[in-house]
């Protein structure tokens, strides 16, 4: 539905599913507003039974004209669509609400006096919900009750009883006596018996809504839905008072009454029990009931410290265009790492989402497979100096959103949006915000926009390592501190592609001091931040420090497990230093980490090589395998992925997918040192030592001169005696 036009409706984004359909943010064309239609299902429009049901919840509240009740604008059928128009609401569930512990005494009064006086309204023409429970009411940002979803509600087809002002609720052909409708764990006890319901039914469910919001937990509980039955018809539940003493007295008797097995007994109206709860509230906000002062005037015990863990997916890059990837996944991460922020916040790393990358998959999936309570998930759409970012924060559990927010700004404001983001998420999830905290999210790396996407752009590019890759960042990064000079993550990304540029191509002293100046100007405004350490780690690395770039990457990797590209110059400097089990001990969490920085495997695979791990090195292949063939799906132009998989597919013996891979990295660079090397090493892979070394020399020509790293390159066993090698690259001491 995504995208599509229905009617005159623009529809947007996904709010939400449940039983019989998906909820949808649409803009009205016509009105030009925004709107919430829930659609009912094709295979459930098929079922005449179903649809007359949908076709009745929609009848049944858009009677009803309460402010506590969600307004139905319409129904409608656009060709073989059947839909209702509701209004859009900005908040969250019961549900998720009472999910963080339970409600304060007036937050929980004031949403309770708010229920009953919409079915107030609703029995007052006939109308009995069936279904009320916490799922079925949102609680809207400004504090206001509103109930959803009357699928289930039986409508009245005769006049109250006058005498008895309780609606009986006849049924009307859908349901039936004898069949219990609705969630069973909120049911009355006639409805669990399958008896005809009235108005009592939803006080019941009622008292059910108010012991949890005043507990965390429901009255009638059990593993399985019998015991739950037997639960409601045969046992009572734990006082309100024993489960939650700090209650006022007067709250547990309120309680009680509503849950009253026999509905004789109930609460005979929806005005007495709201009459009870605005008089306790009335009392409360006065003091009064005095022999109970303690129990009214305690303030809660602190909620433990609850952490959320949320799982951010990269959004969604609606221009379409492969230009605008950089864009999108460096917002995508840099919105991670200000959440990351919020010490109450648990976020996932980028590698453990890295998978879901532009799949369709909805935040249930995502919260089952990573145990991830909350999933944000977004799109972004840039058009010129313009960008439109939708976000949205969903419950993994319900798969409905929490909060949700668009923004149409200009490139410029984009820190803001990331800023709003993430104080947005922690007040949906009642997170306060220290100063430190507030001061860390406002904090901006550079004013200049444009430097900021340049910056994007020599990130991501600067993954890739090879020469000409490189090249292409150190122009983006040195573009982007002429815009900015106190850019210092800029000045960190030059001083970092200075380092690797000495490192793996040029062994030219102008390359060190082009690294330790910008490095000098990166910290030099007292920055501490972790892509500052990187930079010094690799100037350090360059130098043969090994010793001192373990131990930086260390403490930077505890305090920022994240850090792109952290954990790959952590394993090669143990492995340069020949530290191989040391790789192998952090390999997991390496990967863990390693977000779309595939050079991560790069030691791993070669330290399980020089450990003779034959079974470990296999298994860990086929891993390598899968991240090089999803990457190579968004990048097919990174030659130095395909020649890592050409190397990797050797391995498994697949020679002839080796050599197109190959083949193909060295028409992509056909004088990159790094790419003539490593397809070296898938030639000694494929037992073919003659082209091997071929493939070495023109790396040797064309400027590769890490001969320590070569000489313990598991890769290139076959070539280690031979003399030509020792010739190519003699050891130390020669």
């Amino acid at each position: 539905m995504l995208g599509k036009t229905i009617s005159h409706y623009h529809i947007t984004s996904q709010l939400g599913e449940g039983g019989m359909g998906v909820v949808y943010e649409a803009e009205d064309t016509n009105l030009g507003r925004h709107v919430a239609l829930k659609f009912l299902t094709l295979a459930m429009a098929g079922d005449q039974n179903l649809l007359q049901r949908f076709q009745r919840e929609a009848r049944a509240a858009s009677s009803l004209n309460h402010p506590n009740i969600c307004t139905i604008h319409g129904i409608e059928q656009f060709e073989s669509e059947h839909f209702i128009v509701m209004e859009l609401l900005d908040g969250e569930s019961l549900a998720d609400r009472i999910r963080r512990g339970p409600l304060d005494n007036d937050a929980m009064l004031t949403l309770g006096v708010q229920i009953v006086d919409a079915l107030e309204s609703a029995h007052s023409k006939g109308i009995v919900h069936r279904d009320l429970k916490p799922a079925n009411i949102f609680v809207t940002s400004r504090g206001q009750a509103k109930i959803l979803d009357f699928g289930l509600a039986k409508i009245d087809r005769q006049k109250p009883d006058a005498s008895s002002n309780i609606p009986t609720a006849i049924a009307d052909g859908l349901s039936t006596a004898g069949v219990a409708m609705g969630t069973i764990a909120y049911m009355s006890p006639e409805q669990a018996r399958g008896e005809i319901t009235d108005a009592r039914t939803d006080l019941f469910s009622v008292g059910t809504v108010l012991y949890q919001m005043a507990t965390g937990v429901l009255p009638f509980q059990g593993d399985t839905s019998a015991v739950v039955f037997d639960s409601i018809l045969n046992r009572d539940p734990v006082p309100v008072n024993h489960a939650n003493p700090l209650l006022p007295l007067e709250l547990g008797r309120i309680i009680g009454q509503a849950l009253e097995k026999d509905r004789d007994l109930r609460y005979q109206n929806a005005t007495d029990l709201k009459t009870a709860l605005k008089r306790l509230k009335r009392d409360l906000d006065s003091g009064r009931h005095s022999g109970e002062s303690s129990a009214i005037h305690s303030t809660r015990a602190p909620q433990a410290v609850h952490e959320h863990s949320i799982a951010v997916l990269y959004f969604e890059n609606l221009s379409g265009m492969k230009e605008d990837e950089y864009l999108r996944d460096g917002i995508t991460e840099d919105i991670t790492t200000e959440l990351s922020k919020i010490k109450r916040l648990k976020i996932f790393s980028r590698a453990m989402v890295l998978n879901y990358r532009d799949k369709s998959v909805t935040a249930g999936q995502v919260g089952k497979e990573l145990g991830a309570s909350y999933v944000l998930v977004g799109s972004l759409r840039r058009a010129g100096a313009r960008l439109r970012i939708n976000a949205q924060l969903v419950d993994a559990a319900t798969d409905f959103p929490l909060w949700s927010e668009r923004y149409d700004r200009e490139m410029k404001d984009v820190f803001e949006v990331q800023d709003e983001i993430a104080s947005k998420i922690a007040a949906a999830l009642r997170i306060t915000l220290s100063p430190q905290e507030q001061q860390a999210l406002a904090a901006k790396p550079t004013e200049n926009q444009q430097a900021y996407d340049l910056y994007l752009r020599g990130r991501n590019y600067a993954r890739r390592v090879g020469r000409q890759d490189l090249q292409f960042a150190l122009q983006m990064y040195e573009n982007a501190v002429a815009l900015d000079p106190d850019f210092a993550l800029a000045h960190a990304g030059l001083a970092n592609v200075c380092a690797q540029h000495f490192y793996y191509f040029e062994r030219q002293q102008h390359w060190i001091d082009r690294a330790i100046a910008a490095t000098q100007k990166a910290s030099a405004n007292g920055s501490d931040a972790p892509e500052i350490k990187l930079a010094e780690a690799w100037l350090a690395f360059a130098k043969k420090r090994y010793e001192e770039v373990v131990d930086k990457m260390r403490n930077a990797l505890e305090k920022h497990p994240d850090l792109d590209g952290g954990y790959y110059l952590l394993g090669s400097a143990l492995f340069e230093s020949g530290r191989y089990q040391e790789i192998v001990d952090i390999m997991e969490q390496a990967l863990a980490h390693a977000g779309e920085n595939y050079n991560t495997t790069i030691p791993i695979h070669n330290a399980l090589g020089a450990l003779g791990k034959t079974d470990a090195l296999n298994n860990f292949t086929h891993r390598r395998i899968a991240i090089f063939e999803e990457h190579l799906k968004k990048v097919p132009e990174d030659a130095r992925a395909r020649v890592l998989l050409a190397n990797s597919y050797a391995v498994h013996g697949r020679f002839d997918d080796a050599k197109r891979e190959a083949d193909m990295a060295m028409v992509l660079r056909p004088d990159d040192t790094m790419i003539l090397y490593n397809i070296a090493c898938s030639f000694c892979l494929m037992n073919n030592p003659q082209d091997a070394m071929i493939a070495l020399h023109k790396a040797r020509d064309a400027g590769y001169s890490n001969a320590p790293w070569a000489r313990q390159d598991p890769d290139l066993a076959m070539l280690h005696d031979d003399p030509e090698f020792e010739r190519l690259f003699p050891p130390p001491s020669a």
